[in-house]
Formats: structure tokens, sequence, C-alpha cells
């Protein structure tokens, strides 16, 4: 097993919640005085690190608190719209029932994310740090790793953000970037992720087998049947 702990993202990484952020954002853009996000602008800002997506919607820093409260709560109101990527359930299943601890490190709610995974997955996750602040997750990260007495070395961080990677590598810990999420792929790299998953499938085959995808189908298949029973 090449890592002992996994630290997962969750908005856009586990869960797909890219298309409700769309269909909110220019009203959070009106209410709090900032540019509006365009067709056109879509694919340019998933090439940004959230300093530049900020610089370039003209959000200062000092109003970053107010506006990710007042995103956390439509969210809320709307969990109903979020699901998780294809093959997370089964993903978390595999990595679980061969040892890995998993942990989750985001800026949503511990409420929201539990309503989205269902009782079932939020029972795998065996510790997780919520509410982080845009620029809070090194912190956070650090905490998962001390209680759950696990060097950097022995875990990796796996999201779909530069803000993540950066976190990640001031606590020394691997990171793998996840090609589904909110930034381009071409963007990820160039920040020199340890692993790259370009389906969800490929994390069971790079944290247990490094990327031996003949055993992963093995467990995969062990998995489904844990799943349906």
């Amino acid at each position: 097993m090449k890592y002992k702990l996994a630290i997962f993202d969750f908005d856009g990484t586990l869960a797909n919640s890219f298309p409700w952020f769309m269909s909110v954002v220019n009203d959070v853009a009106d209410k709090y005085t900032f540019k509006r996000i365009e067709t056109h602008d879509i694919d340019l800002l998933r090439g940004y690190s959230a300093r530049r997506v900020m610089q370039h919607l003209g959000i200062p820093i000092w109003k970053m608190p107010m506006i990710g409260n007042y995103m956390l709560k439509r969210m809320t109101q709307d969990i109903a719209q979020i699901s998780l990527f294809e093959g997370v359930d089964e993903l978390l299943h595999q990595l679980s029932s061969n040892g890995v601890k998993l942990t989750i490190v985001s800026s949503n709610s511990w409420e929201n994310i539990r309503r989205v995974l269902g009782p079932k997955n939020a029972g795998l996750i065996r510790d997780h740090e919520c509410g982080a602040s845009i620029f809070g997750k090194q912190a956070k990260f650090r905490k998962i790793l001390r209680r759950n007495e696990v060097l950097p070395s022995e875990a990796i961080c796996i999201g779909d953000e530069i803000r993540d990677i950066e976190a990640a590598k001031k606590e020394q810990i691997p990171f793998g970037a996840v090609t589904w999420g909110a930034t381009r792929l071409e963007a990820l790299e160039a920040h020199g992720p340890a692993e790259v998953f370009a389906r969800v499938e490929d994390i069971v085959a790079k944290i247990l087998f490094h990327g031996n995808r003949a055993d992963a189908s093995d467990v995969s298949a062990g998995a489904r049947l844990h799943v349906k029973g």
C-alpha cells in the first residue's frame, strides 16, 4: 500500500458541485459587487489559482469570509442538487476495506458533506476538518496528520485546486490532482503533483497498487459485492 491515509477535498473532488456553483455565482457577484462570470470566462478561470481568480473578479481578501458564509448557506438550502461523482461510492469502500484511513478537509460544512455522502459513505470517514477558510487548509492538514499519527510521506492529499497543492506542499504531503474538478489539468501539472488521477478508479490503482490496474480490478470486483451487500 503506497499511502496509509487519504485526505480528500470535497467539492470538485468527491462531489460534483460545479454546476450548482455556476447557477448561483452571479447572484452572489451582484450581492457582493464583484465581476459576474460569463460563459466565455469559465475556461480562462479554470486555469487560474484562487488568488488569481479573486484578482480577475475584483474580490478583495477581506470580503472572502462573508462570501464564503453566504455561499455555504445557499448550498445548505440547495444541498439536494449536489451529488457525488460516479464511482465515488465504490472508491471509498475499496480504499477503506483495504486499510486506508479516509479523511476530508474542506471549506464546506460537515453537515453538508455528510448529507451528500449518505450514511454509509459518511461512516467510512475516519476524521474531518471542515469549514476551512480559502487559504486555511495547511493548518487543517497538519491537525489531521497529528491526530491520526501519520507521517506526511505516508499520506496523500487529493483535490482539484492549486491552493490545495500549495497547502499540501507546505506540509510536505504528496498531492494527487484530479482532472474532473474546477482546475484544468495543465494548470495543476504546472505545480508538480505527486500523482494525477484521470478517472475516479485510478485513485485505487495508484494508492493501493502503484498503478497496477489488474490488481485494482480484482479489488474493484470485491468492493462492488461489498457495496451491493
